[in-house]
């Protein structure tokens, strides 16, 4: 266990409400997790069972891994929405504790993921050291040519997107700087390089991503291509994360769109009768239960795309409020996500009990864009006798 000084485990116990000993909560009524007071509700449960986990037990993984990082994104967009700021002050403690620097492996994507947040901080709160050294870092990977072959052997993921969960670490973290700072420099290293690990992993004909070159050839049990829904639901949460910081004339963003549409499509096509997406993609069957932290991210991503004038409402609304479904029955009374399938690089078995710091991660950039857009739309909660 990672030892925590008294004055920390007193931010995070400040910055979280600490639900463990409240008695288990009824199962919701249908629709009634759809009011905005609900998914807020649940949201700082989910976001304070997590802040509590750290402040009680420590850190699982170092502060500044692609884990802890992706768990990041969802506390800061829920700190972001007015009235919740308290989750920001955490936040920015990390990045302090951290001296807003990034991972030691300069050139590898989960390792500055974290330097997502750095930007997005750094545009609550203008204080320049917040980005100094992401910003240094980010130089040195656009000043590399970049040329080296996405095939998997010689460590090449430490020095290129090879795989395809970098699109969500790597990526992401450049185009917010590139918000951050007004230099379109960054913007633009990202959209070289997210197309060049497309060109190289995406199937068209499937719509759907390798995780990397070795799973070129692999079957599942039913013989089908090998594609990981956690994967992909990391490509298509960055994809939406890269737009976010693209401006609408930007010479690549009706190709960014065309991906988009086209991956939000197969996806909803995949989606299993209990609301979720099961591990594998293609054999729900070999891994027959709901998966949370790859359901989170395709919720997230098709509720953006709605919320942004992407996507049909009539077609996608019942995909994500059967999502939503899926991801708050996975959460316990005390605000644990479960069913979050562990680290991995394939589809793996999960359990309702199972759980990593990235499915809050993505639970909570659901809940954000879910609570954006029925409050747009309160109809879609809203019963004949409410008005």
């Amino acid at each position: 266990m990672m030892f925590i000084p008294k004055t920390r485990r007193l931010l995070f116990a400040a910055a979280a409400l600490i639900t463990l000993n409240k008695p288990a909560m009824a199962a919701t009524p249908p629709d009634d997790n759809l009011k905005p007071a609900y998914i807020m509700e649940v949201m700082h449960r989910v976001a304070d069972w997590q802040l509590n986990a750290w402040s009680t037990n420590g850190f699982n993984h170092p502060e500044v891994d692609w884990t802890n990082a992706a768990c990041y994104t969802g506390i800061y967009a829920l700190g972001n929405m007015p009235g919740n700021e308290k989750y920001l002050k955490p936040m920015v403690k990390i990045g302090e504790d951290l001296k807003w620097n990034t991972g030691k492996r300069r050139f590898m994507a989960d390792d500055y993921c974290i330097g997502q947040l750095y930007a997005q901080l750094y545009m609550n709160y203008k204080d320049a050291k917040m980005i100094a050294a992401w910003k240094t870092q980010a130089d040195s990977i656009i000043a590399k040519p970049h040329n080296e072959s996405l095939e998997w052997k010689n460590g090449i993921a430490n020095r290129e997107w090879a795989w395809c969960d970098a699109l969500f670490m790597g990526p992401t973290a450049l185009a917010y700087l590139s918000k951050a700072t007004g230099d379109t420099k960054y913007l633009d290293c990202a959209t070289k390089l997210w197309w060049k690990t497309t060109d190289y992993l995406y199937n068209p004909a499937e719509q759907l991503y390798f995780r990397d070159q070795s799973f070129f050839g692999k079957k599942e049990q039913n013989g089908k291509p090998v594609f990981w829904s956690r994967g992909n639901g990391w490509v298509l949460a960055g994809l939406v994360r890269v737009m976010e910081n693209m401006p609408a004339n930007y010479p690549d963003r009706t190709r960014f769109e065309e991906l988009y549409k086209n991956m939000a499509a197969k996806v909803a096509s995949l989606q299993q009768p209990d609301g979720s997406w099961h591990a594998s993609l293609l054999d729900p069957g070999s891994y027959d239960i709901k998966e949370t932290s790859g359901t989170g991210f395709y919720c997230y991503a098709l509720l953006w795309g709605m919320n942004h004038k992407l996507l049909d409402d009539k077609k996608y609304w019942p995909v994500v409020k059967k999502a939503w479904s899926a991801l708050t029955s996975s959460v316990h009374a005390d605000g644990m996500l479960g069913n979050v399938q562990p680290i991995g690089a394939s589809p793996d078995k999960v359990t309702d009990g199972s759980t990593e710091v990235y499915g809050p991660g993505a639970f909570l950039l659901a809940g954000v864009q879910l609570h954006e857009y029925v409050t747009a739309h309160p109809q879609v909660y809203r019963t004949k006798h409410q008005k």
